[in-house]
């Protein structure tokens, strides 16, 4: 029986994302009105008018404060456009959403399982410098939050990215 790894390190091609930044009082806030916004665009409200078919992982990319013992409040949530619409988009009826074009990534990831709080992600960030030890080859203070399965799953799929410097 195999111990499961501690992380993996992986590379993400460039691609077309729709994204929302938030800033409200609390992360979970940001991340829910963020991806209840990107639902919308992907169930109709967007210029084909069509369901575009749902992508994982969605991403919330973090920020910690200079002292590192807190998030910034602005959080971007991201969702990874289908390949049938990464060539020409839909266009967003929310002017909130925003279609970027993100550079190929390549991250550092670590799974870890629940609800994703302020405070969860901080112990996951704190756990992982642990495991990494001290090393130059990631950034400090951006990360990126990836999950996989619906927010009301009460175990769901996560994890946390450490963006390796290109």
């Amino acid at each position: 029986q195999c111990e499961e790894a501690a992380y993996e390190e992986r590379r993400y091609p460039a691609g077309k994302w729709a994204c929302v930044t938030m800033g409200e009082p609390m992360y979970e806030q940001s991340i829910s009105m963020s991806f209840m916004k990107l639902m919308r665009y992907i169930c109709k409200e967007n210029s084909v008018g069509c369901h575009l078919g749902m992508t994982v992982p969605v991403l919330n990319e973090i920020h910690l404060t200079k002292e590192g013992t807190e998030l910034e409040r602005e959080v971007l949530t991201a969702y990874y456009l289908p390949g049938e619409f990464q060539q020409n988009p839909p266009v967003p009826m929310d002017p909130e959403i925003h279609i970027t074009e993100r550079a190929p990534l390549r991250v550092i990831t670590r799974v870890f399982y629940g609800m994703t709080t302020e405070e969860t992600i901080l112990r996951e960030i704190g756990l992982f410098w642990e495991l990494l030890g001290s090393t130059d080859a990631v950034l400090r203070g951006t990360y990126i939050v990836a999950s996989y399965e619906n927010p009301s799953i009460p175990q769901r799929r996560n994890e946390i990215w450490f963006i390796c410097r290109a």
